[in-house]
């Protein structure tokens, strides 16, 4: 979030009558997110950070009408949270354009905080997503390092 952003967002909430405390933290999303019991986020490189966390998560995402009606047309993946295209099934809800509004993202959201059971399915799911996607992965590189440094003796 940006100096604009954060300015926009604290009137923002100052301007409503608010009754939670609102923290805005910048800069330290991963902290956030570790400390959260539910994340609500765009879709994006996040997601697959909250996954990796273990954490459950609503993702909301709107373009303008123009640009979603254009990639609607060149784009044909049946999610866009990385968690649901690696599950390739839905994981996590996804509200996008006209379903992303504050009710439906804070419905969504309540959801996840109340259902222990749900929390922990996603829990085993994201696990046994971030075991697929390590593959051994220390090992290989070190062996391609390895093999590497062998050839240029």
């Amino acid at each position: 979030m940006n100096r604009d952003r954060e300015k926009q967002v604290q009137a923002l909430v100052q301007s409503l009558d608010v009754k939670l405390p609102v923290t805005l933290v910048r800069g330290r999303s991963r902290e956030v997110m570790e400390a959260s019991d539910v994340v609500l986020l765009a879709s994006g490189t996040a997601t697959l950070e909250a996954m990796l966390l273990k954490k459950p998560m609503v993702v909301g995402y709107r373009l303008s009408n123009f640009s979603y009606k254009l990639l609607s047309r060149l784009v044909k993946v049946p999610w866009v949270a990385l968690p649901n295209l690696l599950a390739k099934k839905e994981l996590v809800p996804e509200l996008l354009q006209d379903d992303a509004t504050p009710e439906g993202l804070g419905a969504a959201v309540l959801e996840r905080l109340e259902n222990e059971q749900e929390r922990e399915r996603l829990h085993l799911a994201f696990s046994e997503l971030h075991e697929t996607l390590r593959q051994g992965a220390d090992g290989r590189a070190a062996a391609a390092i390895s093999e590497l440094l062998e050839r240029t003796d």
